[in-house]
């Protein structure tokens, strides 16, 4: 499997992650990933989609001897920081892998006890697919569990976004934004996700929490939103030119008119999808896409490999378990080795205008007061 363009970018999110993003946010959905994982002795263990190594790291803690875990992750600078903070463990107990899971696994059927991913799935065109793969290279009563964020996650900003288009009569901007919204499942969807991948004792678990941010500035160039969902935001307004800009600045002006002193809170929720991969495999049925059955085959035998070995605060909503004593991994963040240099971005994303330093307010033709003409 190719790896993901290294770019100066992804370089500089690996550095920040474990400071900026981890604690807040892939921490929270991967609490209640861990919480209820039971690993066998001698188990083999895959963690898809592992960033810096969480929560591969502090699986292997809980691990004996002789269990062996892979990680992948489609970011060789993310796994650069994963092998560093693993130290002399990299290479014996736990492996880490560049490797997309946008279509396939690399991997024979009814390989691992555990395949586990924290927050991969959101980032895939075809989540219920993939969710199928990882059903497919667990064993025969293995386990498979996933986080990912569901409906309503961003609600706040989703809610300012959609008024802005509205008033300024935004028709293919909103069918966009409709579009998008979409991409976040409800709880029964990942239900119908693991009936279709034919496990047993499947559940849906829930839980929630919210981030403030002081400022619209703040909210916008906070590593988690930066990083994360605003390239896909900036796509719905069109991605370049003064129809982004103009967009964004009213944005901004909204999230700072109704917030004013208070800070924006922004509901975070979290889904957390498990099962058991049955010990008899199920009939095949049919599937409602039309797609002939419910089991999808596996890569050609050839692909296969077989395995052998911010200044943002964080606001508790609803604690959904006693918080443990686990410790998590070394959040220290080592130079990228120079044997791998990043390649520049082909097309940088545009910065917006209304969050720069001294930005003056926009007067443009159509526009009064200094508001922007969307």
């Amino acid at each position: 499997m190719t790896a993901a363009k290294r770019t100066h970018k992804h370089e500089k999110l690996a550095r920040i992650y474990d400071d900026e993003i981890l604690p807040i946010w892939s921490h929270r959905f991967g609490r209640l990933l861990l919480r209820d994982i039971d690993v066998p002795p001698r188990a083999m263990v895959l963690d898809v989609a592992c960033g810096t190594g969480y929560p591969a790291l502090e699986m292997l803690r809980r691990l004996d001897d002789q269990s062996r875990l892979i990680a992948i992750d489609a970011s060789s600078a993310m796994l650069d920081m994963a092998r560093r903070k693993a130290g002399d463990l990299s290479g014996k107990r736990v492996f880490f892998r560049t490797e997309t899971i946008e279509t396939r696994l690399s991997f024979t059927d009814d390989v691992y006890d555990l395949v586990v991913c924290n927050l991969g799935l959101s980032e895939l065109p075809q989540p219920a697919r993939a969710f199928r793969e990882f059903v497919r290279v667990a064993k025969p009563g293995g386990k498979v569990a996933c986080t990912l964020p569901l409906a309503g996650t961003w609600g706040e900003f989703y809610d300012i976004y959609r008024e802005v288009l509205v008033k300024h009569d935004k028709v293919a901007m909103l069918e966009r934004l409709d579009a998008h919204l979409k991409l976040f499942p409800e709880p029964e969807e990942l239900e119908r996700w693991s009936e279709d991948a034919g496990l047993v004792d499947a559940r849906v678990e829930l839980d929630e929490f919210a981030l403030l941010f002081r400022s619209s500035r703040e909210f916008f160039f906070a590593p988690v939103v930066e990083y994360g969902p605003l390239s896909s935001w900036k796509e719905i307004a069109g991605s370049k030119g003064q129809e982004l800009q103009d967009v964004f600045w009213a944005i901004k002006q909204a999230i700072d008119a109704y917030f004013g002193e208070r800070a924006f809170q922004i509901t975070v929720k979290v889904g957390c999808v498990r099962g058991t991969k049955p010990l008899t495999p199920p009939e095949p049925k049919p599937r409602e896409d039309g797609q002939g059955t419910g089991s999808r085959a596996g890569p050609a035998d050839e692909d296969l490999i077989s395995v052998n070995t911010g200044e943002v605060e964080v606001l508790e909503v609803r604690p959904a378990w006693p918080e443990s004593s686990e410790t998590s991994a070394s959040s220290d963040s080592p130079e990228i080795d120079e044997e791998s240099k990043p390649e520049p971005c082909d097309e940088p994303e545009e910065e917006l205008e209304a969050f720069k330093e001294g930005a003056p307010p926009r007067s443009e033709e159509g526009s009064e007061g200094g508001k922007p003409g969307v």
